[in-house]
């Protein structure tokens, strides 16, 4: 959480809105008192709960997990499913190699 000044705010709003973007909260103070709170919109998807959707917006911030933008590929399911299973004995940097 980031604390500025109404001055501080209006010459480098860019600058706090970017990290209001990546999930960080921004206290504007006016003559040094807290005046507003800055903080992300985000609205929960459907068929999460409540619990869940503060769960993910947590490790969010943390940057421990990133949102998804959209949608597979095109025939990324039918790739997955051609594949077939991983093998158990294989080391996991061959299945990396393979997909680059």
């Amino acid at each position: 959480m980031k604390r500025v000044r109404i001055s501080e705010l209006r010459g480098r709003l860019r600058r706090y809105l970017d990290h209001v973007r990546a999930g960080g909260t921004v206290i504007v103070l006016d003559r040094d008192r807290p005046t507003a709170e800055i903080r992300p919109i985000s609205p929960r998807p459907p068929g999460v709960s409540k619990a869940d959707a503060e769960r993910i917006e947590r490790l969010e911030r943390k940057g421990l997990v990133r949102r998804g933008t959209g949608t597979f590929p095109p025939g990324f399911l039918a790739r997955l499913r051609k594949r077939g299973p991983v093998s158990r004995g294989a080391p996991l940097y061959k299945g990396i190699l393979e997909e680059r």
